[in-house]
């Protein structure tokens, strides 16, 4: 598998007559589809960027958390199918839900400018977390909320939310819940800013690795008809969120990108530029929030990778192996 970044920006290359873009069919997929092709539109206006919609086993199985029904590879697979055959050029991800380890063949070659990366707390009745009555039932997607809920609140009732975001709104709205945490970016996105009471801030909910940014797949290497890809994606490229997503993966990476585990990865860029660190925060914890281990470390923003595997040895050195294998265990028992 390559995952790479080409920081070129060449595109004196051929340009070809079109380019398809598959796309999962929910409103946010379709809405992060359709700005990269308006922006290709932009960048190549005499080629022709159309967007092939498509429905996943990730969207298709919604009684299931994703931990038990084989995880984020659900959301991207048949993109990926789509891309061997001929049928589209690139793909569209949002980064949280792209798998760690790429089937062969496939690269990422370009992450565009991150959105908040923030969670958020939405509910029609409540302020915040805080302010829901013992017992009040939350819900979230994500191992890594539920452990965080958890630990922090103990007194409320944590339950699944699977669904495209309209989904979950529609739940939420039916009274299936007292609250439910999304992340701000696909809100945003989809102009629904208004719905959210309350931002979780990075130290109360660290988001999860990629949180908020978009991601362009491709297969690996020159196309037979010599177009070059990943040099025509090139400027859709931002530097500073490719480097802070490939130490936060690279964190993933370590611990086995697994939904079944509770994992955190969130990494911030400061300084001018040439002279840039990256600081980059962790955690990895059990489902119910009991255990849990953090790290944090600072490193220079052109080697993002050695900073992730620092800060996942950090974690290591704190029970993370304990931690991981009570997930697995837990997981075990739920098969």
């Amino acid at each position: 598998m390559k995952e790479s970044v080409l920081n070129s920006n060449d595109t004196t290359q051929h340009i070809p007559a079109t380019l398809v873009i598959a796309s999962r069919e929910s409103r946010l997929a379709m809405w992060q589809a359709t700005h990269v092709r308006d922006r290709l539109a932009a960048l190549y206006p005499s080629c022709q960027v159309s967007i092939l919609g498509m429905t996943t086993r990730g969207d298709q199985i919604l009684d299931k958390t994703l931990s038990k029904v084989g995880g984020k590879g659900l959301f991207v697979k048949e993109l990926e199918v789509a891309m061997a055959e001929g049928r589209a050029d690139l793909a569209v991800h949002s980064l949280k839900d792209v798998p760690m380890e790429l089937p062969e063949g496939f690269e990422l070659t370009a992450v565009l400018e991150r959105e908040d990366p923030r969670d958020a707390f939405v509910s029609n009745d409540y302020d915040s977390l805080a302010s829901l009555p013992a017992g009040s039932i939350v819900g979230t997607s994500s191992l890594r909320r539920q452990a965080l809920i958890a630990a922090r609140y103990p007194q409320l009732v944590v339950k699944p939310l699977r669904g495209n975001l309209d989904t979950r709104l529609g739940k939420l709205d039916r009274a299936d819940y007292a609250a439910i945490i999304l992340a701000a970016a696909g809100l945003k996105r989809l102009g629904l800013e208004r719905r959210i009471r309350a931002y979780l801030s990075p130290e109360d909910s660290l988001p999860a690795a990629g949180q908020g940014a978009m991601a362009i797949e491709i297969l690996s290497g020159p196309r037979s008809d010599g177009v070059d890809l990943a040099a025509l994606l090139a400027p859709l490229n931002h530097d500073a969120t490719a480097r802070a997503v490939q130490a936060e993966r690279k964190v993933s990476k370590v611990f086995g990108a697994s939904c079944q585990i509770p994992l955190a990865a969130h990494a911030t860029l400061d300084g001018l530029h040439g002279s840039q660190t990256l600081r980059l925060r962790a955690m990895v914890a059990t489902p119910d929030g009991r255990r849990q281990a953090f790290a944090e470390a600072t490193g220079p923003a052109s080697l993002p990778e050695h900073l992730g595997e620092l800060v996942a040895q950090q974690l290591m050195q704190q029970d993370a192996h304990a931690i991981l294998a009570e997930c697995k265990a837990d997981a075990a028992g739920d098969a």
